[in-house]
């Protein structure tokens, strides 16, 4: 009698010739966007890593600093159906999700629901918050559902489906900060960041007018499905879920386990749903890694960019000059691995 397989929820443990395959493609996806936009490992790794867990992303930066340009590169990378959408003040949900157009059909005219331009795999949002609030409400439903309901009738996206917004700083003119319940819904939000100067270099003496080289789809609609698939089947230990439901719940005040800055500075922890993205990322970043199982290194590497957005600072913080930022990194320091371990300053 042989020993059974071992099994996640989502099927058989992955192989090592099943590592080996992912990796082979996700390097290929690493080198494409490398390819694109220079001098940008970090943040290329994090938008993979949010592609990988089916998440929708928020870049946040200042105007050009290539945010749309890795956006394009990604769908190019991908061959999926991509749509731009530039937000605007004028702009209307219509525009986003479609509307119903009155049409010649049998027996006179009808109204015909004609889809927008969120009907595509990849939606780029771009300048997300320089819209009003109703019309970035417009993303809400599509976001968490990946459906459109218009006039009562439903209408579901093509699979997958990806936001993927970008947006400037709130200090800037002309912005409107997303609500919460919009910024939730953000698997991920990273900051883009300028390059150094011996990158700056190499981009104005390498691209003409600031274009970037033509790109090969490098991993066809079915091999990225079957990476999903993959992302799944990553291990999660109940030891390391059981680190991200206390890294979650020590966002909020009045959680036993928050350390002091939690306590004095934030108003609104992480909600659940913080808690989904990290499990799910950290399967992505595991794979990326090349690992059969979730690790607590991999919970560390997604925690900023699954938490900083969601976590809503005191009016005092900004006062005493603390940021999301700095939250996350002290909740990261202070909240132990294993659930009888002390955190380095309460030990002995």
């Amino acid at each position: 009698m042989t020993d059974p397989v071992p099994t996640t929820d989502s099927g058989p443990l992955l192989a090592p010739e099943d590592i080996e395959r992912a990796r082979t493609r996700i390097t290929g996806l690493l080198d494409g966007l490398g390819i694109a936009i220079l001098g940008q490992d970090e943040l290329l790794e994090q938008v993979t890593i949010c592609l990988l867990a089916r998440g929708h992303l928020l870049l946040e930066g200042l105007p050009g600093l290539g945010k749309t340009e890795l956006v394009k590169a990604l769908s190019a990378l991908l061959g999926l159906e991509f749509r731009r959408v530039q937000f605007t003040p004028d702009l209307l949900p219509s525009d986003i999700t479609g509307a119903p157009i009155l049409q010649d059909a049998e027996g006179g005219r009808k109204l015909q629901f004609q889809p927008g331009p969120i009907f595509a795999n990849l939606m780029l949002a771009d300048e997300i918050n320089r819209a009003t609030p109703k019309t970035q409400a417009a993303l809400l439903e599509a976001m968490q559902e990946r459906r459109v309901t218009v006039l009562g009738e439903s209408h579901p996206l093509p699979s997958p489906f990806f936001v993927l917004a970008t947006q400037n700083p709130i200090e800037l003119e002309g912005t409107y900060p997303l609500p919460e319940a919009q910024i939730d819904r953000f698997t991920f939000k990273v900051l883009v960041d300028g390059v150094d100067s011996e990158t700056l270099a190499e981009i104005i003496t390498t691209r003409r007018h600031g274009q970037t080289p033509e790109l090969d789809v490098v991993c066809s609609a079915e091999e990225l499905s079957e990476l999903f698939e993959m992302v799944d089947r990553v291990h999660l230990p109940r030891a390391v879920a059981g680190y991200i439901a206390r890294l979650v719940g020590a966002t909020h005040p009045a959680d036993p386990g928050s350390p002091e800055p939690v306590q004095q500075f934030v108003r609104y922890g992480a909600s659940p749903r913080a808690a989904i993205a990290l499990a799910s990322t950290s399967r992505a970043a595991a794979l990326l890694a090349g690992k059969p199982n979730v690790g607590f290194d991999e919970v560390r590497t997604v925690a900023a960019s699954v938490l900083g957005h969601r976590l809503i600072l005191d009016y005092s913080a900004r006062l005493e000059g603390w940021t999301t930022g700095q939250v996350v990194d002290v909740l990261i320091e202070s909240v132990a691995e294993m659930a009888n371990e002390l955190p380095e300053d309460l030990a002995g």
